[in-house]
C-alpha cells in the first residue's frame, strides 16, 4: 500500500509541474558499480566532510529532509533499477543547501520481518560511499557531498546506484530496488513526512518484535539499532553484563534469605 502511495506522490509532483527525471540503471550489484566515478565499499569514504570541503549540502534542518525505506515481497511492484529525481541535481548546485527527500523501496519474494533492520540501515551508508557523508539519521537525513567527489561527477544517479548496490549486497534476498530523491522544495517534502510518520510506526513495531525475539525489550535501547552495526555496542554489552550479574546475585540473595 505504501509503495503505491509513493507512486501517487510522484505522479502528483509531476502534475504540479515539478521538474522530474527518471533514470533506468543496471539491475545487478556488479553492474550498478561499474563506471561509477567514486569508490563504494567499507572505508571508501572518510566519514567526515567539513563545510569548507562541501560542494553541496542536502537536508540541512533549515532546508528540510525526510528519509525512509519500504520493502515488499511483491517484487513486480518495484521498478528495479529506477531512480526518480524530483528537482535539481547535485552538479547544478555548487554551494547550495537543498531540501532532501529519499525513499528506498525494495522487493524480494523471500523478504520477511527478519530483514527489516538491514534494509532500514542500508539508507545510512556511513563510510561506504566516497565523498558522501550522512550527518544524521532516523526520519531525517542531513548529508554533504565533497568538492572532490563533485569534481569526479558525483550526482544523484551515482548516489542511487551506490545505495542500490549496498542494499543488494547487505540483503541478498532483495531482488529489486528503486529510489526516489526530492530536492525541489521544502514544502514538497510534507506529503513524504506524513507517509514517513505512518511507516515509522510500523517500523518501530517490527523492530520491537525483532528485539523481543533476541530476548530484549526495546525500551533498553532508545535507538532501536541492530547491535552488529551500533557504535555503542561495547557500552551496552557492559551494561547488560552488569544487569545479568546483579540479577544472578540478587536471586541468590533471595534464595539464601529464604533458606
Amino acid at each position: 500500500a505504501y509503495v503505491n502511495k509513493v507512486r501517487e506522490y510522484v505522479e502528483d509532483m509531476g502534475a504540479r509541474g515539478r521538474r522530474m527525471v527518471q533514470i533506468q540503471c543496471p539491475t545487478s550489484p556488479v553492474e550498478l558499480l561499474d563506471t561509477l566515478p567514486i569508490r563504494v565499499g567499507p572505508g571508501a569514504g572518510s566519514g567526515l566532510i567539513l563545510r569548507t570541503d562541501s560542494f553541496a549540502e542536502l537536508g540541512n534542518p533549515e532546508a528540510g529532509s525526510c528519509a525512509f525505506t519500504l520493502w515488499t515481497d511483491r517484487v513486480a511492484s518495484i521498478n528495479n533499477g529506477r531512480i526518480t529525481l524530483i528537482g535539481p541535481d547535485i552538479p547544478e548546485c555548487p554551494g547550495a543547501s537543498l531540501p532532501f527527500g529519499q525513499v528506498m523501496m525494495a522487493g524480494g519474494a523471500n523478504l520477511t520481518e527478519k530483514q527489516h533492520d538491514p534494509i532500514r540501515f542500508a539508507q545510512y551508508p556511513s563510510d561506504r560511499i566516497e565523498g558522501y557523508m550522512v550527518r544524521s539519521s532516523s526520519r531525517y537525513m542531513w548529508c554533504r557531498v565533497s568538492k572532490d567527489a563533485a569534481s569526479k561527477g558525483f550526482c544523484f544517479e551515482t548516489l542511487g546506484r551506490a545505495l542500490m548496490a549496498i542494499l543488494r549486497s547487505d540483503v541478498p534476498d532483495v531482488e529489486a530496488v528503486e529510489v526516489v530523491f526530492v530536492t525541489s522544495a521544502k514544502e514538497d517534502l510534507e506529503p513524504l513526512e506524513e507517509l514517513s510518520t505512518q511507516v515509522e510506526k510500523i517500523s518501530n513495531s517490527l523492530i520491537a518484535e525483532n528485539w523481543k525475539a533476541k530476548g530484549f525489550d526495546l525500551y533498553e535501547c532508545s535507538l532501536g539499532w541492530d547491535c552488529s552495526v551500533c557504535p555503542d555496542r561495547p557500552v551496552c554489552d557492559d551494561i547488560r553484563q552488569i544487569i545479568k550479574v546483579r540479577k544472578v546475585t540478587g536471586s541468590q540473595g533471595e534464595t539464601n534469605s529464604e533458606g
